[in-house]
């Protein structure tokens, strides 16, 4: 499975999570991940979490306007607010583009 081909673009969000609104803040990351998959251009996301609430979640898109669509989505820049008022303490985001990568499994 090969969720990030040459030339794709990789948005990479990691994130401190303030534990609060825990059951609304999964809600929303499972209505924002079914309206990622459905967007034009959506590769596909891996994502990890650790026990303190740090989150990385990288989202992969076959260029950057369909990147740059994702991040303007109504419905995403709404929960973006969201976040940052209630389950966030702090976050950063970074967009690269992905020159090669590798899958492996067992």
């Amino acid at each position: 499975m090969q969720l990030h081909p040459k030339d794709s673009i990789a948005v990479i969000f990691s994130a401190q999570r303030t534990g609060d609104g825990e059951d609304a803040y999964q809600a929303a990351a499972a209505a924002m991940g079914a309206l990622a998959a459905q967007q034009p251009g959506y590769l596909g996301e891996d994502h990890a979490r650790s026990a303190d609430g740090f989150g990385i979640t990288v989202s992969y898109w076959r260029d950057d306007a369909c990147a740059k669509a994702w991040r303007d989505h109504p419905d995403h820049a709404l929960i973006r607010d969201q976040g940052r008022d209630q389950w966030y303490s702090a976050y950063s985001l970074h967009v690269a583009r992905v020159e090669r990568g590798y899958d492996w499994q067992k």
